[in-house]
């Protein structure tokens, strides 16, 4: 299917738009981040808790936890959200899927997220150290639950399959916007090629989920028919959250979503029949992903807090 053309918006400054105090998050401190802190910095790892400049980074590594990004640092997209260094990548490290496994083991971590950048430039995509590396994890972690945020691969199935073959209980791909957005905000990436891969994914038996940022200039209807083009296409859980510009050279802030929004957008996510639904303003694909691992965990609490706010207002 042909891609809509780009509407052309006039970005507004973020600058000129006062953040608002929902969007406020505590500095990392702790003993538990420093432990983390340490881990990644004696292995040598990449995390997308920094690259990315997340804003949970204090709250997931107090509590023993990061998002692992293998494949370097350096992607090959330059996509106008993504705070990761665009460039040329240095060459495959071999030897990094077994680090990373080694370093999940030292944080005894229950559940794992691991990301990478694109490596549109190797003949495999990168799919070969994807599949090493959840091995290894599995192999030296057999406890541990593996959630994988993979690229596109061009969309190849036969490197996609890898993926499905090394069997992590999720895998996720973000579609990150509106389909009207994605040629400003993905640039090298096509929406509807995205959806073609959370289907293989689906088709593979896996878990699937998808991610949306708001604030870059959609519409609420643009909003959901995004929801209702992954629920179509086999996903399962959806991650909701408010874009942030990394820097002044990245996309600016349309505007900031307030939580009442993102609530609505949770609700109708659940109404449509989608399995897990996590919206609001500081979520991020990895946040709370240890029960995104769950079938019906988030749809049994968002009935639960319906019952109960249902029982409030009748008494």
């Amino acid at each position: 299917m042909q891609e809509l053309p780009v509407v052309a918006a006039v970005p507004k400054s973020e600058s000129a738009i006062k953040k608002p105090n929902w969007l406020r998050v505590k500095l990392p401190t702790g003993e538990s981040y420093k432990h983390v802190r340490s881990l990644v910095d004696t292995h040598k790892l990449h995390t997308i808790c920094e690259s990315g400049n997340c804003p949970n980074m204090g709250e997931c590594w107090g509590e023993g936890t990061a998002t692992f990004m293998i494949l370097g640092n350096t992607c090959t997209r330059s996509c106008g959200f993504c705070a990761v260094a665009t460039g040329r990548p240095d060459p495959v490290d071999w030897d990094e899927p077994q680090r990373v496994a080694e370093a999940i083991y030292l944080m005894k971590v229950k559940h794992a997220v691991i990301t990478s950048v694109d490596r549109d430039e190797l003949k495999d995509g990168g799919s070969t150290i994807w599949y090493n590396t959840i091995k290894a994890v599995k192999q030296l972690n057999p406890e541990t639950t593996l959630e994988t945020l993979i690229p596109d691969f061009k969309g190849i199935k036969d490197q996609i399959q890898r993926v499905i073959d090394a069997a992590p209980e999720v895998v996720s791909h973000n579609i990150e916007t509106v389909e009207r957005l994605t040629k400003r905000v993905r640039i090298q990436a096509k929406y509807w090629r995205s959806m073609e891969v959370l289907r293989t994914l689906k088709e593979g038996g896996m878990r699937v989920k998808s991610g949306i940022m708001l604030g870059l200039g959609e519409t609420k209807e643009e909003v959901i028919q995004t929801l209702t083009d992954l629920r179509d296409n086999g996903v399962d859980v959806v991650t909701i959250g408010q874009y942030l510009q990394p820097t002044k050279k990245h996309l600016p802030v349309d505007r900031f979503v307030h939580p009442d929004e993102f609530a609505e957008y949770r609700e109708i996510g659940y109404n449509m029949g989608l399995d897990y639904v996590e919206s609001g303003p500081l979520v991020r694909s990895s946040y709370h992903s240890e029960r995104h691992v769950i079938p019906g965990y988030g749809k049994q609490k968002w009935m639960e807090e319906k019952e109960g706010m249902e029982v409030y207002k009748a008494s």
